[in-house]
């Protein structure tokens, strides 16, 4: 087995192979893995600019790549061998537009990408035209594409965790008072939007949720509590100052209104909630990662990265490793059905996954995107998250 060949600024190149000499030669699949990894601002004619630093915006990117590593290099593949490629999505020259329009991926049977944006536009348009699967492994987004049924997005879209909290309060709160509590600004207005949507499927809203705009105004929110009622408030906004001031506020009237507080996805990276001044509060959320810290993958994953990099791997390194053990291996079962067998992976590393067809508009018969649709709700509780549901 031929481990990997040394970093080079435009790419790495890893080889995997686990054919036996008694055996006939296995089918080999391309993958080109895309991460920002920013190689041409770190380096300069080959000499590293930033000294004894590092630098902080090339963090994530480098971690995808490291766990990506990692999962190369302990892959095992039954059904054929896999060269997977490297690319630096924020390259300077041999950017993704010249590796497309110079044939540089013409040969690829999956792309799996940590890419958003512009990048994530183009991959998806070419997986489009060349009817190759790209696997979008961190991008929380769309970005308004449609009609391309060769786009699976892992890390599921703001829209589908407004759809995980209103499924949850559908089951468990349908007779309580709900606030959808806001403030100005885009974000919001999508927030609200899709709440409104989600609750007027059916033609007629089954929950009535009532939206309030608070801004800085967060004594408003008694005005509207009922002491002998349960009361929901979905904290409908991205800001954490908005969030804090919510929370906080919510948090100084819990003894007298029974109060459920529910957040949006990004809540759990919010240093206010990790914090001791909230006891015994729960604050609910949506996430499609967990990491379950006793699992065995991670248990490797540590020690490996802690031997290779002398570091503590974070969720990024995580992605990295768990969208190329999945995906990778999935390609050389179903190489000419791989879409159709998104839900059929046999080795779950972290997460579960439940991929659904999205289509944008209800009248098309061709799916916009594939996305995962499979959400835990987490509860932060003094201070730690735990699964509630």
């Amino acid at each position: 087995m031929k481990k990997s060949i040394p970093f080079t600024i435009g790419f790495l190149l890893f080889i995997l192979s686990n054919s036996l000499a008694q055996q006939a030669p296995l089918k080999t699949y391309r993958v080109g893995i895309f991460s920002a990894l920013y190689l041409d601002s770190v380096f300069s004619n080959n000499e590293y600019n930033y000294g004894k630093k590092f630098p902080k915006f090339t963090q994530q990117g480098l971690d995808f790549v490291q766990g990506a590593e990692i999962a190369l290099d302990s892959l095992p593949l039954p059904n054929g061998n896999i060269i997977a490629t490297l690319f630096d999505s924020k390259a300077n020259q041999n950017n993704i537009p010249w590796l497309i329009t110079n044939h540089k991926l013409d040969s690829l049977d999956l792309i799996i990408g940590s890419v958003k944006d512009v990048d994530f536009i183009d991959l998806a348009k070419f997986a489009k035209q060349k009817n190759i699967p790209f696997v979008s492994a961190t991008y929380p987004n769309d970005a308004g594409i449609v009609d391309n049924p060769f786009v699976v997005i892992v890390n599921p879209t703001l829209r589908a965790h407004c759809e995980a909290i209103y499924s949850y309060l559908l089951q468990n709160h349908g007779t309580d008072k709900i606030f959808l509590c806001r403030k100005r600004g885009s974000q919001e207005d999508k927030i609200a939007d899709y709440f409104k949507m989600i609750n007027g499927t059916d033609g007629k809203p089954l929950l009535n949720i009532l939206t309030i705009n608070l801004e800085d105004n967060f004594s408003k929110l008694v005005s509207n509590l009922d002491s002998n009622r349960k009361t929901v408030i979905i904290g409908g906004s991205l800001n954490e100052a908005f969030a804090n001031g919510l929370v906080n506020a919510a948090y100084k009237l819990k003894d007298t209104y029974p109060l459920e507080v529910v957040g949006m996805p990004n809540w759990d990276g919010f240093s206010f909630l990790k914090k001791s001044s909230l006891k015994d509060f729960p604050i609910y959320y949506t996430t499609a990662f967990i990491n379950n810290k006793a699992n065995s993958y991670t248990r490797q994953i540590t020690q490996v990265y802690s031997k290779k990099y002398k570091g503590v791997p974070s969720d990024m390194a995580y992605k990295g490793y768990e969208s190329v053990y999945v995906f990778a291996r999935l390609i050389t079962r179903y190489p000419d059905d791989f879409m159709s067998h998104l839900n059929e992976f046999a080795y779950k590393v972290f997460n579960d996954y439940n991929f659904k067809a999205v289509y944008v508009n209800k009248k098309t018969q061709i799916p916009d995107y594939f996305e995962n649709k499979r959400l835990y709700f987490m509860k932060m509780y003094n201070g730690k998250s735990i699964k509630a549901w």
